[in-house]
Formats: structure tokens, C-alpha cells, sequence
């Protein structure tokens, strides 16, 4: 299945009888606060506007009450905009008829749910192919794919079981399982891996990404995790008050945090595990002496491996071993410190 990507554009949602009444005085600066005080009204959203690239992970990432599942399910209209657009394949989902949007959801997109949302009455392979029960897919054919997938995401022989005699971790791969089966171009994953315990997600994330490989989805993956963000996303989208306050990549959004509030999100992660080589690397000097680096090592690597090799400088080479850039340790170590916040530098301005 070719794979397109999902733009989000002008995106507004407004709890509330009257929402599209409201949605130029929020154009035009009217607060949350001032919203709800005024006119008891909600503003979940406010002028979205993201590119998720297809065949790769987009990671909405917020803390509780940010919209971020609120998003999500405007990619499937399981909740209506009051405005905006969400582009698909040339077509706004916003738009689509009542059974367009049937085809839409039942072919093109499948989701996996943070509490598993699995039917407790049916075993493994029965959750495992519902969605293709519901497109009338022969039982045959539903049963082979269904099995596949049970064998791919590490299930097999558990096919007759029902969910109550499987882990957390085992329902979440029967989800995940479910989601594959529909052979769906788009995967929506709404805080997915958040109720499993911190081994049993890290082991999901590598199922993820070991399929993601192989596959090529676009997935939106919801999370409150930066750890979680950074290693799964292709791209990260920070949301907060129902706005964006920065999208990129994780090495963007690490090296730069738009304000303090990102600063406050960055400023525990281990920068040496997350910034590669070739985002601090500098222009090839011509000359060669150093140790050969990819441009994706992460600094933590580039450190041990000069280190080891008693050198101070380190050349970035392409796939071909044609220099591409260099580095020092003096500027490894500037990209490991986490930068001070904004406040922190005007303070020592002063």
C-alpha cells in the first residue's frame, strides 16, 4: 500500500453548543480563560498546522490537557473540528461524507488505545481479525493474515487465549496485532505503551520500530513521554494548551528549545544518547587524521570511541567513507550541556 502523508492545517476545536461562533474571537486573542469564563465554552485546539511525513513516525508529545489525543482523533473524526483541514491523500477527512468516512476508517486507518481495548469475549486471533470481520473479509483469508501478524508482534501459541489470561504487554501486542491485520496506511497509537510497566514499553518501542522498518506506516503517536518521543519520532510535535509551541526533530528540539517551557521538557534528557554526529558537525577541514565516525552516532559514542583511540578529533564520514564533516571533543562536550532557560540567561545578563 502506497503511503501518503497527513498535513493538519488551521486546525480549531471548540467545546460547546456554539463553537464556530467563537472561533474568530479566538483568531483574534481571546484567551482559554476568557473563553470558558465568558461564554462556557472549551477551547481544545487552536490553529494547528503540522506536516506528518509519509511512511514515518510523527510524535505529538504533551502533558496532560494539552490536546494531543484530542488531535488524534480528528485524524479519524471521532471528533469533529470546529475548523481547519486534515489533508489525506489529496482529500479533507473534515469533509468526507458519512460513508466516505466509513471506507476512510474501516480501510485506511487503524488505532491502537492505551487501555488495550480489547473485546474481552473473544480470544487473540478473534481480536486479531475483528477489523476484517467488520469489512466482510472471507474467514479464511482473515485467519491467515490474522495469524501472521500474532507471529510477527512474538504471540504465537497464544492464539486461543483470551485477554484476561495475557499481560499488559501481551494485550498491547494483541492491539498492535489488530492494527497490522487491516493492512492500514495510517496507525494511530493514543498513548499506547503508557500503562506498561518501564521494561515492558521500552520492549514495545523496539517492536515498533523493528515493524516501522519494514513497514513504512505513517504513524501519529501519541505520548506525555519526551524519552519515549525522542526515540520514536521522526518528527515531534510539543503541544501545549492546545497549541504548538515547537515541532522538528528531536535533535531540533533539543539543541533548541523554543522557549522555557521546552527548556524545562529537554533539560533532563541524556543529550550524548539522543545528538547524533552530523547535527554538530562542522565542514571537512581536509584533514584526515581522526576517528571515523557515521553521521548518525550519537555523541555518547563519538566520545567512547575517540576516547578509546586517544583522539581528540573525529571525522564524519558518509556511507562511502567520504569525509562529510568533523569534530572536536571540545564540541561534543558543549552539545552534551543542557542550555541554561531563557530567565537563567537574562538573570546572568543583568
Amino acid at each position: 500500500m502506497a503511503s501518503h502523508g497527513i498535513e493538519i492545517k488551521n486546525l480549531y476545536k471548540i467545546f460547546g453548543s456554539h463553537g464556530r461562533e467563537h472561533v474568530e474571537a479566538v483568531k483574534a486573542g481571546m484567551t482559554k480563560a476568557e473563553l470558558n469564563q465568558n461564554h462556557g465554552h472549551v477551547l481544545g485546539l487552536k490553529n494547528i498546522n503540522i506536516s506528518m511525513p509519509a511512511g514515518g513516525i510523527t510524535v505529538v508529545m504533551g502533558l496532560s490537557g494539552s490536546g494531543k489525543s484530542t488531535l488524534i482523533r480528528h485524524i479519524n473524526r471521532l471528533i469533529e473540528p470546529t475548523a481547519g483541514e486534515v489533508i489525506y491523500d489529496g482529500a479533507d477527512i473534515c469533509k468526507m461524507s458519512a460513508n466516505d468516512l466509513r471506507e476512510f476508517r474501516r480501510h485506511k486507518t487503524a488505532m491502537v488505545f492505551q487501555k488495550f481495548a480489547l473485546l474481552p469475549h473473544r480470544t487473540v486471533i478473534e481480536n486479531t481479525v475483528y477489523g476484517l470481520d467488520v469489512q466482510g473479509i472471507s474467514r479464511s483469508e482473515s485467519l491467515k493474515k490474522g495469524k501472521y501478524w500474532i507471529e510477527r508482534v512474538g504471540l504465537a501459541g497464544f492464539e486461543n487465549h483470551y485477554p484476561n489470561q495475557l499481560s499488559g504487554g501481551m494485550q498491547q501486542r494483541v492491539g498492535l496485532a489488530r492494527a497490522l491485520t487491516n493492512d492500514a496506511d495510517i496507525l494511530l497509537m493514543d498513548e499506547a505503551y503508557s500503562a506498561l510497566d518501564p521494561l515492558i514499553r521500552v520492549d514495545m518501542q523496539t517492536v515498533l520500530l523493528d515493524l516501522q522498518a519494514e513497514l513504512k506506516k505513517t504513524v501519529v503517536f501519541i505520548t506525555h513521554d519526551l524519552d519515549e518521543a525522542l526515540r520514536l519520532g521522526d518528527k515531534i510535535a510539543i503541544l501545549r494548551d492546545g497549541q504548538v509551541v515547537q515541532q522538528g526533530t528531536g535533535q531540533e528540539i533539543v539543541l533548541s528549545p523554543a522557549d522555557d517551557y521546552i527548556t524545562a521538557f529537554v533539560k533532563e534528557v541524556n543529550r550524548g544518547r539522543v545528538i547524533q554526529t552530523q547535527t554538530v558537525m562542522r565542514p571537512f577541514d581536509g584533514n584526515p587524521d581522526g576517528v571515523s565516525l557515521a553521521p548518525n552516532a550519537t555523541l555518547e559514542i563519538a566520545a567512547k570511541l575517540m576516547t578509546e583511540a586517544g583522539q581528540s578529533r573525529a571525522i564524519v564520514v558518509d556511507e562511502n567513507n567520504n569525509p562529510i564533516g568533523m569534530l572536536d571533543l571540545q564540541t561534543i562536550i558543549a552539545a552534551m550541556v543542557t542550555p541554561a532557560s531563557h530567565e537563567a540567561q537574562q538573570i546572568a545578563a543583568e
